[in-house]
């Protein structure tokens, strides 16, 4: 289920941080949306917070890139059928980045956050609602669309913190 995540870092990582977020939100500006935005510092933020952080050693531009390429991966950004779309080569370049060390770098975050396609932990919030991952949940044994459940099964749900929102209420 997508959460809050916090956005502090620890002292000695703020320059890294910063310099990295800089990046990130600029390129988020011209190319993608707030939403991406947010989730760039966030992502940037739980990399700081990792110890050692990683993102202590390396140019920020790589970083900044590998961190929107993780993300776009995970939700679908350079499918041309999703809005908004980039391909890669065009999120590298805009990086200052070439394609491969991009990829690598992006594959490096996905491992180490164990991050995956529509994975819900880095969900774009306008994706909620249809990223099948944030409603499946296992009752009696059985997975099932939480969103076909009953009203009272949802509340249970959203209780316990397994969905961000009842969906018979909205």
């Amino acid at each position: 289920m997508t959460k809050k995540r916090s956005e502090s870092v620890p002292g000695a990582v703020e320059p890294a941080y910063a310099a990295i977020v800089n990046l990130t939100e600029s390129l988020c500006q011209q190319h993608l949306t707030d939403e991406y935005a947010t989730l760039a510092r966030q992502l940037a933020a739980t990399l700081a917070r990792k110890r050692p952080s990683p993102i202590m050693r390396g140019k920020p531009e790589i970083w900044a890139c590998g961190i929107l390429y993780a993300l776009g991966t995970v939700n679908f950004l350079f499918d041309k059928t999703q809005t908004p779309h980039l391909r890669v080569d065009e999120l590298c370049a805009a990086c200052g980045v070439s394609k491969s060390t991009g990829e690598n770098k992006a594959r490096l975050i996905r491992d180490l956050l164990k991050m995956y396609p529509l994975d819900p932990n880095w969900c774009l919030p306008a994706n909620v609602e249809n990223n099948p991952m944030i409603w499946m949940l296992q009752v009696n044994g059985f997975m099932v669309d939480v969103r076909q459940m009953p009203r009272e099964v949802q509340v249970i749900a959203y209780e316990k913190g397994l969905i961000p929102y009842i969906p018979a209420d909205r």
